[in-house]
């Protein structure tokens, strides 16, 4: 590789005066700067950014640790930390877990490994043994997606239980009495939180509430649940989905059976992702900002890493929910 002392020699000029080019160019002056510049053109050289930052003590890379990269709900994230990273020129890497601790573990060893900026991290288990070690690390991050109930770090959230609290009184209102909430992993706080949510709706009005679990937030999991709600007798006339790709399965299920919705099943879906309101039958979702919780995480976990070695106060940023009724919800 072409290095800087190679940049110095052939351009007849000091090792300072090249990174003076490089990362301070008003000092040098206007002549020397364009044949440094030809050099650089002409080698191909490209300044080693990794021992730049070691030297610094601060890299310029943070990273992104989410559940699934296959929801679109946290490409949403993603675009909105890039667009926060971006403004302070920052860069940003995304991992996925999988919904899988030890994947989630050995991710967070790779980037403590790495001394990146920081993390902005949407756990598997906030509470788990996975976050150990890392800890220990001393790596700043701030929890997104996710609230956390101590200030161990920063936190950006929606309210979850708000949210299923919004789906269950939704169908209520358009009459249902027979309704079924189709969860995905109980060991993910969000799915826990929005069961509550339904259930302390449900349970105010009298309504019991059948619950059909599945090992994941994803499309087959959905159409999984929805031929277990074909089999249920007497069937629900209504579903709630713990997100939208459940709700999308399901709703492929309900079509495929000849089962109109919503007329005989009416569904509702959580997070609004764009493909949502595209569906056959354009699904009513509890929307969350996606985009602003990533954008939001990220200025916090930027601000904490800006300053100097005082612990900043932490932040609890909870986001309110809102519901987008379309089709696949009607009045009775």
């Amino acid at each position: 590789m072409v290095g800087i002392k190679d940049v110095a020699r052939r351009a007849g000029v000091s090792i300072g005066t090249v990174s003076n080019v490089v990362n301070r160019p008003h000092v040098v002056s206007a002549a020397t700067r364009m044949r440094v510049l030809a050099v650089i053109e002409e080698l191909g050289y490209v300044r080693d950014e990794s021992a730049r930052q070691l030297r610094a003590g601060r890299s310029r890379i943070m990273a992104l640790l989410v559940l699934d990269l296959g929801n679109p709900f946290f490409a949403d994230l993603a675009r909105g930390a890039e667009e926060a990273a971006q403004a302070e020129g920052l860069a940003v890497i995304v991992c996925e877990s999988g919904q899988q601790p030890q994947r989630e573990e050995s991710h967070l060893a790779m980037l403590a490994e790495q001394r990146v900026r920081g993390v902005l991290l949407s756990p598997v288990d906030t509470s788990g043994d996975t976050l150990q070690s890392f800890r220990r690390s001393r790596t700043p991050y701030v929890f997104v997606d996710r609230k956390v109930p101590t200030d161990e770090a920063s936190s950006v959230s929606v309210d979850d239980v708000a949210g299923g609290a919004l789906a269950a009184r939704h169908l209520l209102d358009t009459g249902h009495t027979t309704i079924a909430f189709v969860n995905g992993p109980a060991i993910l706080d969000q799915c826990r939180d929005r069961e509550a949510g339904v259930r302390s709706v449900l349970d105010g009005a009298g309504v019991e509430l059948s619950v059909l679990e599945s090992v994941a937030l994803d499309v087959p999991s959905g159409r999984d649940a929805g031929a277990r709600l074909l089999g249920m007798s007497p069937r629900p006339t209504a579903v709630f989905c713990a997100n939208d790709l459940l709700a999308m399965g399901v709703l492929q299920t309900m079509v495929g059976a000849g089962v109109r919705v919503p007329e005989e099943m009416a569904i509702v879906g959580y997070d609004d992702i764009e493909f949502a309101g595209a569906a056959a039958v354009p699904l009513s979702s509890v929307r969350q900002p996606a985009t602003r919780l990533g954008r939001t995480a990220a200025e916090i976990l930027i601000a904490e890493t800006s300053g100097g070695d005082e612990r900043p106060e932490r932040q609890q940023i909870v986001f309110q929910p809102e519901l987008v009724v379309r089709a696949s919800t009607r009045a009775r």
